[in-house]
């Protein structure tokens, strides 16, 4: 089978960095492919280096068919044919990019490349701002299509559907994995397992070497050390000196020979590194901020109306101490608006008078780009340097990172940073809008560590299924006007 894509020796350097040096790589009609790795590896660059838009410092690429690509947000092109019916499906009622939601973007990107009848579509993050419903939607509709598929998603769902192979950036180059997400995070497990049998091995044969070479020197020190006194008590007798001299001398050398043999198989051994650590990051409670209160979030009979539109009416719920809470809820249900309801503290919701909340919407917040990383963390934080360090090291930020200027982050870096700080603030109730958007899969798993080892309660909106699945002890949906208990 001809493959759609024939990439060669492809070499992409950018400020000096090497970003892609790929060998060989092929997309075939069929492929069901999702491109994983950290933010900043590189995969967009692939996506479009693949696709002929972005240029190769050196390399070969040849194509046979047409594409379509779906950017992220920030990249979005408008095509003149698009199935209306399609669109109308997906809930898109208008071609206004002036005025439309994130959501209604990506449906219109979406509906733009299953019109086109390319043979193969490249997607950034197709699920990113759609409902439960719009994703259930795509992957239904990606069932039926026959080309070939190239995705980068942080839904984790949404790829144990779709997909049935992996490719991981990494370093600038891909490793090949089959089955879906799951299925390579199974993998990668006893990729980890066996590279710690393997490490363990490594360091009993260095340490065990290493022994006996010490041994080694020390038996030839030793005979070194008696072979200088016998020779001065013997000055006299010349033909015993000499024939002694030569007996120790052969020992001498059969003992360094062995200790340099074993130095030789030491660097046989090779350099074995150990699998990455595994960091934990424990929370701990300020007493100042400790709430008794056993449902500290209260809504009696809310009513919420905006415009023509009644969001709420006469809706009740109680959010219990300590839980990690998921609401979920079709695009324009009331999510969002349910959480700014409890931080303007608006009728018929009641708070724990020590409730101190902290909030994540996807806009982020202000504050002064001059600063380090580390005078941005402290500020209103009682965590030790090592502690903040831990959180930050957990969500990808390497020694080095950590003395950056916030002007240099990235969008991806700066978002993580913003979770990283709420985490680590001085509150004990946490409002997260969508944290997961945008973030490399393992930043969203590491994500999921931190919100269920954090000491307070969390109530989190999310379209990540995953991402609910894992973390949340009850789940709540916003259904026809009302806050209904599922889990």
């Amino acid at each position: 089978m001809n493959a759609l894509i024939n990439a060669k020796e492809v070499y992409v350097e950018y400020l000096g960095r090497e970003v892609l040096d790929i060998d060989h790589l092929e997309l075939h009609e069929y492929d069901r492919i999702c491109l994983v790795g950290a933010n900043g590896a590189g995969k967009s660059t692939l996506l479009k280096v693949l696709l002929g838009k972005t240029p190769v410092t050196h390399g070969k690429i040849t194509r046979e068919g047409n594409f379509t690509y779906i950017p992220q947000l920030d990249d979005v092109v408008v095509q003149e044919e698009v199935d209306h019916a399609l669109m109308g499906k997906l809930g898109v009622a208008r071609v206004d990019m002036e005025h439309m939601s994130g959501g209604e973007e990506t449906r219109l990107k979406i509906a733009q490349a299953l019109s086109g009848g390319a043979h193969g579509i490249f997607a950034d993050e197709p699920t990113s701002h759609l409902d439960r419903e719009g994703i259930e939607f795509l992957i239904n509709q990606l069932s039926f299509y026959t080309g070939a598929l190239l995705v980068i998603s942080h839904d984790r769902y949404f790829l144990d559907q779709v997909v049935d192979k992996i490719w991981e950036l990494k370093d600038g180059r891909i490793n090949e994995y089959w089955g879906g997400y799951s299925d390579y995070l199974a993998q990668k497990a006893e990729e980890r397992k066996n590279q710690d049998v393997e490490y363990k091995q490594f360091i009993a044969d260095r340490d065990r070497l290493e022994k006996a070479i010490a041994e080694k020197k020390n038996q030839a020190r030793k005979i070194d050390q008696k072979e200088k006194g016998t020779s001065r008590k013997n000055s006299s007798e010349n033909g015993g000196r000499l024939a002694h001299q030569k007996s120790v001398g052969s020992k001498q050398k059969k003992l360094h020979n062995a200790a340099k043999n074993m130095e030789q198989r030491i660097e046989a051994l090779g350099d074995v590194r150990p699998p990455e650590a595994v960091r934990t990051v424990h929370f701990r409670q300020s007493k100042s901020l400790e709430l008794h209160n056993p449902f500290p979030i209260t809504g009696k009979e809310i009513s919420k109306q905006i415009g023509e539109k009644f969001i709420f009416e006469k809706a009740s719920f109680q959010f219990p101490l300590g839980a990690k809470i998921a609401v979920t809820g079709g695009n324009g249900a009331g999510k969002t608006t349910l959480f700014k309801m409890i931080l303007n503290r608006e009728d018929g919701i009641l708070l724990s008078p020590k409730a101190e909340i902290g909030y994540f919407a996807q806009n982020g917040y202000k504050f002064d780009r001059n600063q380090g990383i580390m005078e941005f963390m402290q500020e209103d934080c009682d965590y030790q340097v090592s502690e903040i360090r831990a959180v930050l090291a957990s969500l990808g930020f390497s020694q080095h990172d950590v003395r950056k200027q916030l002007s240099v982050l990235s969008g991806g870096e700066i978002m993580k940073l913003q979770l990283a700080k709420m985490l680590l603030g001085r509150y004990n109730i946490l409002l997260m809008d969508e944290p997961s958007n945008f973030l490399d899969l393992p930043t969203v798993e590491s994500l999921e560590h931190l919100m269920k080892s954090y000491a307070g309660t969390i109530i989190f909106i999310s379209h990540d299924a995953r991402l609910v699945e894992n973390v949340a002890d009850q789940v709540y949906a916003i259904e026809e006007k009302q806050i209904i208990r599922k889990k």
